[in-house]
């Protein structure tokens, strides 16, 4: 266990800017200036639930089945409580670290969701320019509503590409070799999505974007991709549209295919998906960079377990092998410190930032952001550390 009077810090300590962001609030306020949306990130959530589109609220809001895997996401969190430390030095506090290869200011990634201009018409492009003024990496979906050339020149910071694996490896291979081009530092493969899971939400509105050509440009300009229609996307969409269908279900994946991956690409890899230790393992033998574990949100898998509940087996499956991200569930600083007390190297950030992106575009994203990075600095303070990379769970107990 490390001691919270401790810096702990190898490399020199660096003042806060993170949690600065407070008190920029509060002198704004000072001059009558009140921030432009909400930071309760319930608040977020509801009001993209009373404003977007009603398909598009369906979409981005629900989950998998009855939904319960959601609701055990943010379960999960909740029965870790933080315990504060007082009377300890933390005035200059450093929470970088590095994951997949990639120099980050804090463990905070944002996390690959696609077809983001449902809920604003500037998409991705809004969320890399937010990340890049924030200092995070955004991890860029297949499924994105601009390309991904077009993402990497939005915003100037670090990116990751996500891939969904499809069924012709020309069409993997070119969209990883876009993506290095482009300047994405890792290729993040999803695992757990080879299809849709059964989402009623959306069932209910008979209404999936990609099929109406949202969400797939990064097919739609790529040179394999187009290479596989009769006629051009311009002249036929629906065709285009069904061979992005036959090509995203792929329930035919075996980790024989992601052997190739490696051959594909110098990148860093990371696998997306993950939630049993056996499959941690194999990833490990198979030269995975790290993981990532995730239950996709809830919308795969009614019933799954907690991602956070999932982290532990998880670790000790791989030991120091194989980088462990979590992902699934964190809707707050405090939520980032408990899942990297519990040995998460750093935690994927999804719909809070969508809810954000729906509110205002790239300032409702980096209002979210930077809230986020100062909780999650002001929360490490209190524990008594001054460095992310210090904490342990020692500075939690479990409820019951």
């Amino acid at each position: 266990m490390s001691d919270p009077h401790s810096s702990g810090a190898d490399a020199p300590a660096v003042p806060p800017p993170f949690a600065a962001y407070q008190a920029e609030i509060f002198l704004r306020g000072m001059a009558g200036e009140r921030p432009p949306h909400p930071f309760a990130i319930a608040e977020l959530e509801r009001m993209l639930e009373r404003t977007a589109e009603p398909r598009a609220a369906a979409y981005v809001l629900g989950g998998a089945g009855t939904e319960d895997t959601m609701r055990a996401n943010e379960a999960a969190f909740r029965r870790w409580r933080i315990v504060p430390r007082i009377l300890c030095d933390v005035a200059e506090r450093d929470l970088s670290v590095a994951a997949l290869g990639t120099p980050m200011p804090a463990p905070v990634v944002l996390a690959p969701i696609g077809a983001q201009t449902i809920v604003h018409p500037e998409g991705e492009l809004a969320v890399a320019r937010a990340a890049a003024a924030a200092g995070l990496v955004m991890s860029l979906s297949t499924v994105s509503s601009s390309t991904l050339e077009e993402v990497a020149k939005a915003g100037s910071g670090p990116k990751w590409f996500q891939l969904y694996w499809p069924r012709n490896h020309e069409l993997a291979a070119s969209l990883i070799s876009r993506a290095q081009r482009a300047g994405y530092q890792a290729v993040l493969v999803t695992v757990d999505a080879f299809q849709l899971g059964w989402r009623p939400r959306d069932l209910q509105t008979a209404w999936q974007p990609f099929l109406e050509g949202i969400g797939i440009a990064n097919y739609l300009s790529d040179p394999v991709f187009r290479s596989l229609l009769e006629r051009p996307h311009e002249e036929d969409l629906q065709a285009a549209v069904g061979q992005f269908v036959f090509q995203f279900s792929n329930p035919e994946l075996t980790w024989h295919d992601l052997e190739r991956l490696r051959e594909m690409t110098t990148l860093p890899i990371g696998l997306k998906g993950v939630l049993h230790p056996d499959d941690a393992r194999t990833a490990r033998e198979h030269g995975i960079d790290a993981v990532v574990v995730s239950n996709h949100g809830g919308r795969q898998v009614d019933g799954t377990l907690a991602s956070l509940d999932a982290l532990p087996a998880v670790l000790d499956a791989v030991g120091d092998d194989v980088e462990v991200l979590l992902d699934s569930g964190v809707r707050s600083g405090a939520d980032v410190v408990k899942a990297i007390a519990l040995g998460a190297r750093a935690v994927l950030l999804g719909r809070p930032y969508l809810w954000g992106l729906a509110a205002g575009g790239e300032s409702g994203v980096l209002q979210v952001l930077r809230g986020i990075l100062a909780e999650l600095d002001l929360t490490i303070a209190f524990t008594g550390h001054t460095r992310a990379d210090t904490l342990d769970a020692g500075v939690l107990v479990r409820e019951g």
